[in-house]
């Protein structure tokens, strides 16, 4: 009878220690699948920007340090590895596009062409594709991280070797609010 009981709360520890890991590799897997959502996105809007710059360089040719950077920002989201490249990249874009459409502002003749405003309603789409997809892997973050760090789920994760993931973070300079100004030079206020 003894020998019974050991062996059931044996099986039930086994059973358990199955149900964390399977727990564990669903959550890892949950916020892998979200990267891949905002990668998606990312490569839709790199996508669009080749013709949103050839747009615009029709009404301001004379832009060409804007229409580099964006080219620039480009390639390297298009190039970048893992999560950590492409969210700056994806930074790197954000700012970029931005000093964009700064620019267009200066030419009313672009702001009124429709392909110009369709493919800037597109774009805009996608950023807040983006900005959803960005929180729901954060979140999924969350909950990953959460699970591996508490027990009993971390006594499996560190023999997995298993490590918090990273969430994606607004760089410091990006937090503040841009204003535009043609007469001078850019400045940042908060």
């Amino acid at each position: 009878m003894g020998g019974l009981i050991v062996l059931i709360v044996l099986a039930a520890l086994i059973f358990y220690a199955v149900s964390i890991y399977n727990r564990i590799v669903a959550y890892e897997k949950r916020y892998q699948n979200a990267w891949s959502q905002i990668d998606v996105q990312l490569k839709r809007r790199a996508d669009l920007i080749p013709n949103l710059v050839e747009t615009v360089k029709g009404y301001a040719a004379h832009e060409s340090t804007v229409f580099e950077e964006v080219t620039r920002a480009r390639a390297a989201l298009m190039n970048a590895q893992g999560v950590n490249q492409s969210a700056e990249a994806a930074n790197a874009m954000s700012s970029a596009l931005g000093r964009l459409f700064a620019v267009a502002e200066a030419y009313p003749e672009l702001k009124a062409n429709e392909n110009f405003r369709l493919l800037q309603e597109e774009l805009s789409g996608v950023e807040n594709k983006i900005a959803y997809a960005r929180q729901f892997y954060n979140d999924a973050v969350m909950q990953y991280n959460t699970l591996i760090e508490t027990v009993p789920a971390v006594f499996l994760a560190g023999p997995m070797g298993k490590k918090p993931a990273v969430f994606l973070e607004i760089p410091e300079g990006d937090k503040a609010v841009p204003q535009v100004s043609f007469g001078g030079a850019p400045s940042t206020g908060a």
